[in-house]
């Protein structure tokens, strides 16, 4: 069978091989396991290319966020509004610095948090608001940190926006954003990896401190902090794929462009709805979702992966109805365009190395699913 992955990792790594190897090597020889040079370097390279002052690389996406909200001076009593509709690390990491997670809905088209169901969330314990750039593009930060008091901080959650930007402004510029190297993000590391980005010089020392047991010399610990690093070896694999970052995004914005097209009659059939980009937005397509219409979703998915087609799910259940969340209050209908996304949409395999015939057949593929 012609096996169609969600993400080709194995062809990322082929493209990276060699600069991997010899990194590795040097890592091994300098016996620089945790920080050093190619940390360093990953971290000037990283913030150079996202457009920031400051990149501290940590141990994973969900660390990332937990420390960018604490550097917030986010904690116990406080209120964070976050979207409904993310992945659960996000609201995991609000709770983790001891705040409450105060849930919103998704705007029904592009999927990003409501604007303005976000400010009306806003109360008198609320110390920071999480926009998620989701599936690749940004949310409208700056719209929403100029209606926001000042006491309430934007904290940017960009685990799936490596290189997108809004009306020119890329994520962490001007305020504070977290992303995530996890193997399947367009910049993926070959096991957990992360990062604080900002131009604030303070919160990025905050962060460095907090995240290497509360200080940034040996043995001095100025305030409460525990352990999230970044390792030289992944650092290595972060510094080569991050070269051809800005050429994968641009493969990637081709790939998405095709599967409109290919995917036109199912839309004029009424069978499925396309991604809607945002006005202003440049998309990096970390993933390519569809909405489905007039089928059941599970049994489509189930369809496409037994003919070798990786679709999946992102995400099967809204952070609401979690049980890790119950106790938030919420129940079915409090959100229902979080709700409806969640019921309806799936991913198509999408990376930067596709072929137009892979493409083809995955969306021959849906066509006889939705049939």
């Amino acid at each position: 069978m012609n096996q169609i992955p969600l993400v080709d990792l194995k062809a990322a790594h082929a493209e990276v091989a060699e600069d991997v190897r010899t990194g590795f090597e040097r890592v091994l020889a300098n016996t620089a396991f945790i920080g050093g040079e190619e940390v360093r370097a990953f971290e000037r390279e990283y913030a150079a290319f996202a457009g920031v002052a400051h990149c501290v690389g940590v141990a994973n996406g969900t660390d990332a966020l937990e420390l960018a909200l604490r550097a917030s001076g986010v904690g116990a009593g406080h209120e964070v509004v976050l979207p409904a509709n993310t992945f659960i690390a996000t609201a995991g990491a609000v709770a983790r610095t001891g705040a409450r997670p105060v849930l919103v809905d998704c705007d029904p088209d592009t999927y990003l948090m409501d604007g303005p169901a976000a400010l009306d969330a806003v109360g008198g314990a609320t110390r920071a608001v999480v926009p998620v750039h989701l599936y690749g593009q940004c949310a409208d930060v700056e719209a929403l940190a100029a209606a926001l008091p000042p006491r309430v901080a934007v904290v940017e959650d960009a685990a799936q926006s490596q290189g997108a930007a809004r009306d020119g402004r890329s994520p962490g510029r001007g305020g504070i954003a977290s992303t995530s190297f996890y193997p399947g993000k367009n910049l993926g590391a070959y096991g957990d990896a992360g990062a604080v980005l900002t131009d604030d010089g303070e919160r990025a020392g905050l962060v460095r401190a907090i995240a290497n047991h509360g200080g940034v010399a040996k043995y001095r610990h100025d305030v409460a902090g525990f352990n999230s690093r970044l390792d030289g070896l992944q650092a290595v694999v972060l510094r080569a794929k991050l070269a051809g970052l800005a050429a994968g995004n641009t493969a990637r914005r081709a790939a998405a462009a095709r599967y409109d097209e290919l995917l036109s009659g199912l839309v004029a059939a009424g069978r499925v709805v396309l991604p809607v980009t945002a006005a202003g937005s440049a998309h990096v397509w970390h993933l390519y979702v569809i909405r489905v219409l007039g089928a059941d979703r599970d049994e489509v998915v189930g369809k496409l992966n037994a003919e070798g087609i990786g679709a999946g799910v992102h995400y099967p259940a809204p952070v609401h109805l979690t049980p890790a969340f119950a106790h938030l209050g919420h129940r079915r209908g409090d959100f229902p365009h979080a709700e409806e996304a969640a019921d309806r949409i799936l991913s198509l395999p999408l990376y930067p190395q596709i072929t137009a015939d892979q493409q083809q057949r995955v969306v021959d593929v849906l066509a006889g699913a939705l049939r």
